[in-house]
C-alpha cells in the first residue's frame, strides 16, 4: 500500500520555526543596539583621569551621544543606587555635558559609598580643578596617591595642582614620579612644560612641548602652548 503524502503535516512546526527566527532577529537587533550604547559609554569612561586632563579626547564631543549616555547611566543608577562605580560613571557623563556641579554631587555620593575608591578621588580632583577649587583638587589628588601610589594619574593631578598653587618644586617632584611610572605619556610631559613655562623658562618649555608632539603630533594643548610661546617671543 502506497504511503499517502500529507502536505500540511509539518506546517505547524514551520510556523513555529519562522516565529522563533523572527524572535531571534528581534532579540539580536535589541542586543546589538544595547551593546552599542554600552560600548560607546564604556569607551567614554575609559578616557578618564590622565586622559581627560588635556581634554584631547573632547574636541569632537557629540551632544547626542552624551545625552544617550546620560540617560543610560541615570537608568542604571535608578536600578542600583548604591553602586559607586555607576555613580562615578554618571558623574563623569555630567562632566562631559559641562555640568561640574552635578558631577561633583555624584562623585560625593560615590565617595560616601566607598571611601577607598580610587576613581572617585581622581574624578573629584578633575572636577574641582575645573571649578578653580585648586586646594580641593589637590586634597583629592593626594588621597588618590595614598590609595594607589603606583598609578601615575594621581601623581599627575597632584603635580598639576601644585603648579597652579605655584609650588613648583613639589609639582616637579610629583611629575617626575608620574613619568617614572608612565614614561612617554603626553599628558605628563605637557604638564612638565607648563611648570617650566610658569617659571619663565621659555626655551626649556618650548623644548618640552616639542617633545610632547614627538609622541603625539596631534596633541592640541602642546600645539597651542608652542603658539603661545612664539607669540610672546614676537612681542618682545
Amino acid at each position: 500500500m502506497e504511503s499517502q503524502i500529507q502536505p500540511n503535516a509539518h506546517e505547524p512546526s514551520r510556523v513555529t520555526e519562522k516565529a522563533e527566527k523572527a524572535k531571534k532577529v528581534k532579540k539580536d537587533r535589541f542586543t546589538w543596539w544595547q551593546s552599542l550604547i554600552i560600548l560607546v559609554a564604556t569607551l567614554a569612561i575609559c578616557f578618564t583621569a590622565g586622559y581627560y586632563v588635556s581634554e584631547k579626547y573632547l574636541w569632537n564631543s557629540n551632544s547626542d551621544q552624551i545625552a544617550r549616555q546620560l540617560k543610560y547611566y541615570k537608568d542604571q543608577v535608578d536600578i542600583k543606587p548604591n553602586d559607586p562605580k555607576l555613580r562615578v560613571q554618571l558623574g563623569y557623563t555630567y562632566f562631559l555635558k559641562g555640568d561640574s556641579t552635578e558631577a561633583i554631587k555624584q562623585y560625593q555620593i560615590a565617595k560616601s559609598l566607598d571611601k577607598n575608591y580610587f576613581d572617585v578621588y581622581l574624578n573629584l580632583s578633575i572636577a574641582y580643578d575645573k571649578e578653580k577649587r585648586t586646594d580641593d583638587a589637590l586634597q583629592m589628588a593626594v588621597k588618590a596617591v595614598k590609595i594607589s601610589p603606583l598609578d601615575y594619574k594621581g601623581h599627575l593631578l597632584e603635580g598639576r595642582s601644585y603648579r597652579k598653587l605655584k609650588m613648583y618644586d613639589k609639582a616637579s617632584k610629583e611629575l617626575e614620579e608620574a613619568i617614572r611610572l608612565k614614561p612617554g605619556n603626553t599628558d605628563i610631559i605637557y604638564e612638565v612644560g607648563l611648570v617650566a613655562e610658569a617659571q619663565g623658562k621659555m626655551e626649556e618649555a618650548e623644548k618640552i612641548y616639542k617633545e610632547t608632539l614627538s609622541y603625539d603630533p596631534t596633541f592640541k594643548p602642546a600645539i597651542t602652548a608652542l603658539e603661545r610661546i612664539t607669540s610672546k617671543s614676537n612681542d618682545k
